[in-house]
């Protein structure tokens, strides 16, 4: 089987040397090309990419998934901060192409199932508060997964309101969140830690397989775990 051609966006940033490094040692993909600041897209696309992850921040990266499904390449982004006026145009621009696209806010397959039990338990509280905390240098608040968390949860449990999120931002941390439940004497809280930025490796790797089965744009890796999710 030919190998993937992939490129990485942002690949001298933490998640991108990440991407990097997962991609290489895949043994169905080859790390073709690498986008950093102060490279030309251009040199970039004319390697004729199969999939592009993109770590780049916005709105470079909104420019970057753009281009790259003018050149015919499938997306996986890992940026958040999008506006939904972006999202609902690059998937316009996805379905348009007759490509596949995915909009990751967390790679780590822990964080996917804390969104997942977040949504069995919400029904039968009659609170939920969000806690994320994340490195100093990480410049969204909240965080694309604390907000993806309560959307939808919200969409779980009609009347719910509007959830509050709480953001911490320190030294020393990498991705926590953590979603604490409450009803008449008693408490639920459900955690996911990611410890290393290498706990998003197997759903980048994950992620580039599953955009080349895609057709249109996708949010979070719901689906490619769970195959009853809708995309």
């Amino acid at each position: 089987m030919t190998p993937l051609r992939v490129g990485v966006a942002g690949a001298l940033g933490r998640m991108g040397r990440v991407a990097c490094a997962a991609v290489e040692s895949a043994e169905d993909m080859q790390l073709v090309a690498r986008f950093a600041r102060g490279d030309e897209l251009p040199a970039f696309f004319a390697h004729k990419l199969d999939v592009v992850v993109d770590f780049t921040v916005y709105p470079i990266s909104r420019q970057v998934a753009g281009e790259a499904i003018r050149a015919g390449a499938r997306v996986v982004v890992g940026a958040t901060g999008w506006p939904e006026a972006d999202v609902i145009s690059f998937r316009d621009a996805v379905e348009n192409a007759k490509l596949g696209a995915l909009i990751v806010p967390n790679f780590a397959i822990g964080a996917v199932l804390l969104m997942r039990l977040a949504e069995i338990a919400a029904p039968h509280f009659r609170g939920v508060e969000i806690i994320e905390m994340h490195h100093d240098q990480k410049k969204d608040k909240p965080s694309g997964t604390a907000r993806l968390t309560a959307e939808r949860l919200e969409s779980v449990v009609p009347g719910l309101g509007k959830i509050p999120i709480h953001s911490i931002r320190l030294p020393g941390l990498v991705a926590h969140q953590s979603v604490l439940f409450g009803a008449p004497g008693q408490t639920l809280e459900i955690r996911h830690d990611s410890l290393a930025r290498e706990s998003f490796a197997e759903g980048i790797l994950l992620a580039i397989r599953d955009v080349m089965k895609r057709r249109g744009l996708t949010i979070g890796l719901d689906s490619v775990l769970f195959s009853e999710a809708s995309p």
